[in-house]
């Protein structure tokens, strides 16, 4: 795929910008990957699939078995995933996650979503990974252990509560 010149995309972001969220979203969907998979337009390895997501697996795996979970439906990032539908894929990721575990003799199995491109998120379509795991796989996914201080602790507990007691609230009125 050739890169866009400086006058390309200039032009692409005005027509981005005049685009309707309904539009934005079809034109999102259309240039995904992983949309392209779901529809069946690009071959790949599919393990799972039902009414709401499909599972395959990773064309470069970390482990053999590496799967990815999709939503049939695009959304970039997870909070954009209806509540619903989130629920049912958690449910087929404890599946998934327990067929690795017995079928491939797992040790173990790491399941984590990158939501966001600080967090390592490279495809604008959410999934979560499943990487079946043994004991010195040389699989990376280590979590440093930092220190802070402890003003700055108790300033992101009182932050992170206040955000948190206006969800609990929205859920509640549910």
């Amino acid at each position: 795929m050739r890169e866009l010149s400086e006058e390309e995309l200039k032009a692409l972001e005005e027509k981005l910008k005049q685009m309707s969220p309904e539009e934005l979203k079809a034109f999102q969907k259309q240039q995904c990957i992983f949309c392209q998979i779901v529809a069946g337009k690009v071959s790949s390895r599919k393990v799972y699939e039902d009414n709401v997501c499909i599972a395959v697996l990773d064309i470069n795996p970390a482990n053999p078995g590496h799967l990815l979970v999709l939503p049939k439906e695009h959304y970039p990032i997870m909070p954009l995933v209806p509540k619903e539908e989130l629920e049912h894929i958690g449910k087929v990721v404890k599946h998934l996650s327990h067929c690795l575990l017995k079928t491939l003799k797992a040790e173990g199995v790491s399941i984590f979503i990158a939501n966001g491109a600080a967090a390592g998120q490279r495809a604008q379509h959410f999934m979560i990974h499943l990487i079946p795991r043994k004991r010195g796989d040389g699989v990376g996914l280590e979590i440093p252990m930092k220190e802070f201080e402890k003003e700055q602790l108790a300033e992101i507990e009182r932050r992170l509560k206040e955000g948190i007691n206006p969800i609990e609230k929205e859920n509640k009125e549910k």
